[in-house]
């Protein structure tokens, strides 16, 4: 295969050309006003998914064979060595996984994958659309005529049986990667074959016209060398059979230059709806923003001015390098396309897990991430996020899209839903794990996975055994939470616990004890034990009435609650208030993470303030402030105080006024510590700014003591 969109990086960088941005211009208020070519639809309005749907693997009945998209060889297991992936995904909701040559997870259990190929796979992915707001899937359909196209025509099937079921849309998207002979074939393709799937119920309508996307026109590479006059040809065949045609369409299109090949501008233009391709165009915030102003702004008034519909390219980020920002890179990308005023979103991708760029859910840890081989889950930046995170946040940009939620640059979406572990959560949840000794596929990380139908089961006939997790760092543990399944008959098992600080020496924590195990109350017991700090707990089994081994389902280890730590942002995401703002420097600014978009104060008045609740009232000592990090904030000072409120109306000077250096050349920001506070509101309180006559701020980070 030559060159295809997922391995396309290398393009202009923005980091240059943001200097010359002021930092006004990089993050303007309101949402821009674009008429749009045609009314809501299938695509307009509307958040279409890119959907690979090409991984299979030995086994799965597909006829290309192999472990197709998963290894370089498809003949041979995927490896380390034999790999075209970079993140892993999440296995709890898979009935069918395939064992690999990857090292064992980290909690033990064998490293295994989906094939797409497999129709509850396919189903999934689409409840998993439905569940989250992704309206339409774009499927993914490279050159048919080769060896996959007999799995492709196959897939086509699956997609669209299971958009019927699920009330999702979904439209065939050619990729002309590596396709010699396209002007022909891609006719002969859609009339013999894929059209006939226009007759679903579920097959995109856009202005009562079905869809189809032509990806690869105009782009300068090796891979799609054809001629402005083949690709027009093509784009006006579809068009005079009636369909709604998208353009992928490089990033530079408008220009013809950098990543477009020059004299495609009547093929562009053809088109009824242009898609820029955007990934491995940025990984950083500034770059999103740049883009955003030189690039896509430009792109809609094209559009606009051709009545050609809009629709831009977002992405989570590539979690293999470290672009996602627990999900700020993300929220980033979809509230400037919409502030934009974009016709529709194209999402870049669902399933791909290969570039690392997928929303469909991925390993939460290095537990469920087979270990020691360098695979980043959605925790490595020291934020715990859960398994649907991005799928969580592209509902919200879905919602936002479409006015049902406010525009706002602040994601609202929690990386976990509910209390995140830890410190209230439970401790061991996708923790590693050991033990004495194992029955066939009973493994010891059965008893982490969250899945109640699974669990550990010793050798037969010899006790005592023992299980033990790993929680990663010290912790004072004071409760466990011991399972087995929820029909299991009654059993009574007799169980100690010991805790470690460095998993050589242990101390028991609970004497043994014969612990029951009850259907009618859930088959659950609960095991306190006194306070202790410990980074491994152990559960020894030294008897059990119902079976001849030691049996754990599920284990959950809890903390007693503690003042959250010194290195945790108490203030990211919090709700905010201010005196006052001016344009759109609203006062989320400060607490979106994003060190580039900041809260104004309204000019010459003094004193103006800014204030976060935490939403409890919490102890801190800390406070980081600061300005964008940029040489176009120049060195001023501003004259701040700090104040604290229990109730958000009573409040009390913690910190005195005083002058406050802001200097670019140390990176704009300052710290200010105090006494400890037990505060829920924290406000600052601007009274002088040498550099601006208002207050700014653009990060306001809490701390505790």
């Amino acid at each position: 295969m030559g060159l295809s969109r997922r391995t396309l990086i290398g393009s202009v960088a923005a980091g240059t050309a943001l200097a010359a941005v002021s930092p006004r211009d990089l993050m303007p208020g309101g949402s821009a006003s674009a008429a749009a070519a045609s009314p809501p639809g299938d695509v307009v309005g509307k958040i279409t998914v890119g959907y690979q749907g090409w991984f299979s693997c030995p086994g799965d009945g597909a006829p290309i064979g192999g472990w197709w998209h998963w290894s370089r060889d498809r003949f041979q297991p995927p490896s380390p060595a034999n790999t075209t992936i970079v993140s892993w995904p999440d296995m709890r909701e898979y009935t069918h996984g395939y064992t690999t040559a990857y090292p064992a997870l980290g909690n033990g259990q064998p490293a295994q994958l989906f094939s797409s190929y497999d129709q509850q796979t396919v189903d999934t992915h689409f409840r998993w659309m439905r569940d989250h707001g992704c309206d339409t899937a774009a499927l993914q359909r490279f050159n048919p005529f080769g060896d996959e196209g007999p799995t492709r025509d196959a897939m086509t099937v699956k997609v669209r049986d299971a958009a019927e079921r699920h009330g999702r849309k979904f439209y065939v998207m050619y990729d002309v990667t590596g396709w010699t002979s396209m002007q022909s074939q891609i006719k002969e393709d859609w009339t013999n074959r894929m059209s006939a799937h226009t007759a679903s119920p579920a097959y995109a309508r856009q202005n009562g016209r079905p869809v189809v996307c032509i990806w690869g026109f105009g782009f300068n590479d090796d891979g799609r060398p054809f001629a402005p006059a083949p690709c027009l040809d093509v784009v006006q065949w579809f068009k005079a059979r009636g369909c709604y045609v998208i353009g992928g369409v490089p990033t530079y299109w408008r220009q013809g230059i950098n990543d477009s090949r020059p004299g495609f501008s009547e093929v562009y233009h053809a088109f009824n709806m242009i898609s820029p391709w955007m990934v491995g165009r940025t990984g950083t915030l500034e770059g999103l923003d740049w883009f955003h102003t030189n690039v896509n702004t430009p792109d809609l008034a094209d559009c606009a001015a051709h009545g050609i519909d809009y629709q831009p390219c977002v992405m989570p980020g590539d979690l293999s390098a470290g672009h996602r920002r627990h999900g700020d890179f993300y929220w980033r990308h979809l509230y400037n396309m919409i502030r934009l005023g974009s016709q529709g979103l194209y999402v870049s991708m669902f399933d791909e897990y290969n570039e690392g760029n997928q929303i469909a859910k991925t390993t939460e840890t290095q537990a469920t991430t087979p270990a020691g081989v360098g695979i980043r889950s959605l925790d490595e930046d020291g934020t715990f996020c859960s398994a649907d995170y991005y799928l969580r946040i592209t509902a919200d940009g879905g919602r936002m899209l479409k006015g049902q939620l406010a525009l706002t640059p602040v994601r609202p979406t929690p990386p976990v839903v509910g209390t995140p572990p830890p410190p209230g959560g439970n401790l061991a949840a996708g923790r590693p794990t050991s033990a004495s000794s194992q029955n066939g596929a009973f493994t010891a990380g059965n008893a982490v996975d969250g899945d109640r139908f699974s669990y550990w089961e010793s050798t037969n006939g010899v006790l005592p055994q023992w299980w033990q997790v790993d929680l990663g760092t010290a912790h004072p543990v004071s409760r466990l939470v011991l399972a087995l399944p929820n029909g299991w008959e009654a059993r009574t098992q007799t169980v100690s616990v010991q805790g470690s600080a460095d998993g050589t020496t242990f101390t028991t924590l609970a004497a043994p004890t014969g612990v029951r195990f009850d259907p009618a109350t859930g088959n659950t017991a609960t095991v306190t034990v006194p306070t202790t700090t410990a980074r491994y707990v152990r559960v020894t089994v030294t008897g059990n009435t119902g079976w001849p081994s030691a049996q754990l389902a599920q284990v959950e280890v809890y903390a007693t609650t503690s003042t959250p730590p010194p290195t945790t942002d108490l203030a990211r995401g919090r709700p905010t208030a201010t005196s006052s703002h001016t344009q759109g420097y609203v006062g989320g600014h400060v607490v979106d993470g994003d060190a580039h978009s900041y809260w104004e104060s309204v000019g010459g008045a003094f004193p103006q303030w800014v204030q976060v609740d935490l939403g409890t009232a919490t102890s801190i000592g800390r406070l980081v402030l600061g300005l964008p990090p940029s040489a176009a904030w120049t060195t001023r000072t501003q004259t701040l105080a700090v104040q604290a409120s229990t109730d958000g109306t009573t409040w009390r000077t913690i910190v005195a006024p005083a002058g406050r250096v802001f200097d670019p050349a140390t990176g704009n920001q300052v710290g200010v510590t105090f006494a400890t506070t037990t505060t829920r509101y924290v406000r600052i309180q601007v009274t002088g700014n040498t550099g601006w006559p208002a207050g700014q701020l653009s990060r306001l980070e809490v701390y505790a003591a």
